[in-house]
């Protein structure tokens, strides 16, 4: 895309893993990887795209395998919840660094490190080209972050959400196991749910189809993906109606 080009989406919601994060390492923030995600996000706001983002919690806590492992689930919930605050803690940081003004906006109170949840408050940070990164999930145990990516993309009248995976798009199986999967160009919302593809929970699919919210599946690891993507050029799947 030239910088003459108007990209095609005026406001939109970034939502990466905590594991992203992670870069090579086992668990954790990898702080590169952190900085070449920023960068990516950078080179989208500078086209004059308004930008929300969602990260997981996944690379320090997830709470499903928490509670598999004896937790209350709602304890663990919590914990995940703690730990996408810190994801986006880490991201803020990044952002700044580049130049990038960044608000981190708590669904769980912490007035020390970041910012309540107050949606007018929240869309006028978008108005100021400010970057607004939603931490602690729904403020909920029992819903994932992929709900509350759709929740606040919802809310902040998002045109699509771009969802950075590890893979190009959406497949009929795990093309890291299997050398016939087949990716999808586009899928309804229906056929990601009947088919139990994985792209994001049932809740958040039902979501995004309730409000005609398309969702792009694309690679996080391509150089330039998010840009790219952004552009109509590289491998995604798009999710619609």
């Amino acid at each position: 895309m030239t910088d003459t080009q108007k990209p095609a989406f005026r406001r939109v919601m970034l939502k990466i893993s905590g594991e992203a994060l992670m870069g090579n390492t086992a668990f954790g923030l990898h702080p590169p990887t952190v900085e070449r995600i920023a960068r990516e996000v950078k080179s989208v706001h500078d086209l004059g795209v308004e930008i929300c983002m969602v990260i997981g919690g996944g690379n320090i806590f997830r709470g499903l395998s928490g509670s598999a492992q004896g937790m209350e689930r709602t304890t663990a919930d919590y914990m995940g919840m703690l730990a996408t605050v810190m994801n986006a803690l880490a991201m803020q940081s990044a952002l700044e660094e580049l130049g990038v003004f960044t608000r981190v906006i708590s669904a769980i109170p912490m007035d020390q490190v970041c910012e309540p949840y107050i949606r007018r408050r929240a869309v006028r940070h978008l108005e100021k080209k400010r970057v607004c990164i939603f931490a602690a999930g729904t403020g909920n145990p029992y819903f994932t972050t992929d709900t509350a990516a759709t929740l606040r993309a919802n809310e902040m009248s998002c045109e699509a959400i771009f969802k950075g995976t590890k893979v190009d798009g959406v497949y009929d199986k795990d093309p890291k196991k299997f050398d016939d999967a087949k990716r999808y160009e586009t899928i309804t919302y229906d056929e990601v749910l009947q088919k139990h593809l994985g792209v994001m929970d049932a809740s958040a699919i039902a979501l995004a189809r309730d409000n005609s919210l398309p969702i792009i599946v694309f690679s996080l690891d391509e150089p330039g993906g998010f840009r790219g993507i952004l552009a109509g050029e590289g491998t995604s799947t798009r999710v619609h109606g």
